[in-house]
Formats: structure tokens, C-alpha cells, sequence
């Protein structure tokens, strides 16, 4: 009998701790509060991203605007020095003359353009002749040719305040040799630029 109280007993008690434990009010729940240092960070993390993607698109515009700048001085030294090509191309004469001859005007023509678009160009024209002849004569002679070239760009508006001229006679050939070949080649007219061609621009 006493062990039937005491079963009796115990499966009390625990029926009532377990009523105890499922009953009563539920523990209160707390709503998680945002950790203000994580918003910080993740906020200077957003703006270091996006300071970086400027930084970066700054950078590639930066080197965009200097490859533009150097492509640009690169076609005008070549445009420049297309010109002083052009400029420097010599003329030929006949044994003997100073006279310009007809395949030779194109010629000046293209430095009439060129001295009209460079206005502060100046120039000299060199007047040359083959070995033949006296020192006196070839001097003479170079003079003439070269001032026909002179008369020429001048008749076609040139001013002629800006166009020198100068006679080297025989003394400095373009071609060393003692026939018609080196001859030929050694009459002629040179043309140097005296100032105002750093930037030479194209007609």
C-alpha cells in the first residue's frame, strides 16, 4: 500500500512540474537591434567601392584625353613634315637656262599653297648649276635660277619680302659625277625654310 502512495506521489509531482513548464506565459521575445557599428562599416565599404569606380573612370578618362593629345601631336608633326617635304622639293633647268620649265610648275605651285597657309613662313631659294662653265658664270647662273623661282612665286601672290635668294654656282653638287646623269641632277633650285616653320600647316 505504501508503495502505491509513493508511485502515486511521484506521478503527481510530475504531472504537475511538466503543467508547470508547458503553462505560463512564454519568455519575452526581443526584436534583434542592428549592430551600428556594421552599418558603418558596410556604409564606408559602399562608399569605398564607389569612390574607387570614380577614381578608376577618372584614371581612364585621364589616360584617354593624353592618348588623344599624343595621337594629335603625332598627325601634326607628320602633316608638318609632309609639308616640309613638299617645301624642300627640289626644281631642275636645262643646260645653260633659268627659265622654269612646265614640270616644274606644279612644283612651285604646291609651295605657293604652302606659303599662303603658313603666313609667317619665310624662305630661301638656292640656285645651283652643274660643273661646266666658270666659277664667274655658274655663280651667275645659279643666281638667275634662283630668282626665277623667286619671280614666280611672287607672280602668284607671294609676298617677296619673304623669299631670300642665294647662288652656290657649282660648289655644292647634289650628285658627284662628270656626266649628263650627274648633270642633270645638279642644275636646280633649292628650297630652305629661314623661319616660321616649326608648325607648318597643310594648305
Amino acid at each position: 500500500m505504501k508503495s502505491v502512495s509513493l508511485l502515486l506521489a511521484l506521478g503527481l509531482g510530475a504531472a504537475m512540474i511538466t503543467a508547470g513548464s508547458c503553462g505560463g506565459n512564454p519568455p519575452p521575445q526581443t526584436t534583434p537591434q542592428p549592430n551600428t557599428d556594421s552599418i558603418a562599416a558596410a556604409e564606408r565599404a559602399r562608399q569605398d567601392s564607389i569612390d574607387e569606380a570614380n577614381r578608376r573612370a577618372q584614371e581612364e578618362r585621364e589616360r584617354i584625353r593624353r592618348q588623344q593629345e599624343a595621337d594629335a601631336a603625332a598627325a601634326l608633326a607628320r602633316s608638318s613634315e609632309d609639308v616640309r617635304n613638299t617645301l624642300a622639293e627640289r626644281i631642275h633647268f636645262d643646260l645653260d637656262k633659268s627659265n622654269i620649265r612646265s614640270n616644274d610648275m606644279g612644283v612651285l605651285d604646291q609651295k605657293v599653297a604652302i606659303l599662303q597657309a603658313n603666313p609667317d613662313l619665310r624662305i630661301r631659294v638656292a640656285g645651283h648649276c652643274d660643273e661646266r662653265g666658270s666659277d664667274e658664270y655658274n655663280l651667275a647662273l645659279g643666281n638667275r635660277r634662283a630668282q626665277s623661282a623667286k619671280q614666280y612665286l611672287v607672280s602668284h601672290g607671294i609676298d617677296a619680302s619673304r623669299i631670300e635668294t642665294q647662288s652656290w654656282g657649282e660648289e655644292r653638287p647634289a650628285v658627284d659625277g662628270h656626266d649628263e646623269s650627274a648633270w642633270s641632277q645638279n642644275r636646280r633650285d633649292e628650297f630652305e625654310v629661314i623661319s616660321g616653320g616649326d608648325n607648318l600647316h597643310r594648305p
